[in-house]
């Protein structure tokens, strides 16, 4: 094994340990449900928030996205002086594994969430570029249709392109070869992403899909 794989590996790793902080799970056990019985099943903020409230759901929200970004921020602090060149792939990896052990915890019968706020600190953690982007995409949707997943759909797709802009315009530092690879897992998150909300594409083509609120009611 390759010195380089070995730290693949190692942010993988440090990410899905991160990401099985299982925020909506602990919340709602706390007040003595699991959410993945009530609602869609999903152990997310949307669900939360439909479920428990609005001050759950932002409690919720803020979890998931924190633990993806602590694993990043752990992964830099460990690999920027020696491989420079190469951080912004390793803080993929901390993202990728921080959103897959959020979407398949292994104590939970790998039955998580879809992902989304653990991306919000993907975006908010990896460059200050990305940041704009999500959130004019995300909530610029959002408050305009009320539909959590249209938004959450158009902020991988703004991801992804923005991935490779930025990526091409040699703002990460990094060789084609990284900058592939970039792209690849970048790409393999988004298909991830569409394939969790592969119900919510179908109700939102055929105009079913719920509408979600913040500082009303949340109607079925």
């Amino acid at each position: 094994m390759r010195e380089s794989d070995l730290e693949r590996i190692i942010c993988i790793v440090i990410g899905y340990l991160f990401g099985l902080f299982q925020t909506a799970f602990i919340y709602g056990k706390l007040h003595g449900i699991d959410i993945r019985e009530h609602g869609s099943g999903n152990a997310g903020t949307t669900n939360t928030l439909r479920v428990l409230g609005t001050k759950a759901g932002l409690i919720v929200l803020a979890g998931d996205i924190i633990k993806c970004i602590l694993a990043i921020v752990l992964c830099s602090v460990l690999f920027d002086k020696t491989h420079p060149n190469e951080i912004y792939l390793l803080k993929l990896y901390a993202a990728a594994g921080a959103i897959l052990g959020h979407n398949f915890p292994f104590y939970l019968h790998f039955k998580g969430g879809k992902g989304i706020a653990a991306t919000a600190g993907l975006i908010l953690a990896f460059h200050p570029y990305f940041i704009v982007m999500g959130v004019i995409v995300f909530f610029g949707i959002f408050f305009t249709t009320h539909y959590v997943s249209l938004g959450s759909l158009l902020v991988y797709a703004g991801l992804m392109i923005q991935m490779v802009v930025t990526g091409q315009m040699g703002v990460f530092g990094a060789s084609q070869q990284v900058l592939i690879e970039m792209y690849i897992i970048t790409a393999l998150l988004t298909i991830l992403a569409y394939y969790k909300h592969r119900e919510n594409i179908k109700r939102l083509i055929k105009g079913e899909e719920r509408k979600t609120y913040l500082t009303k009611k949340n109607k079925q």
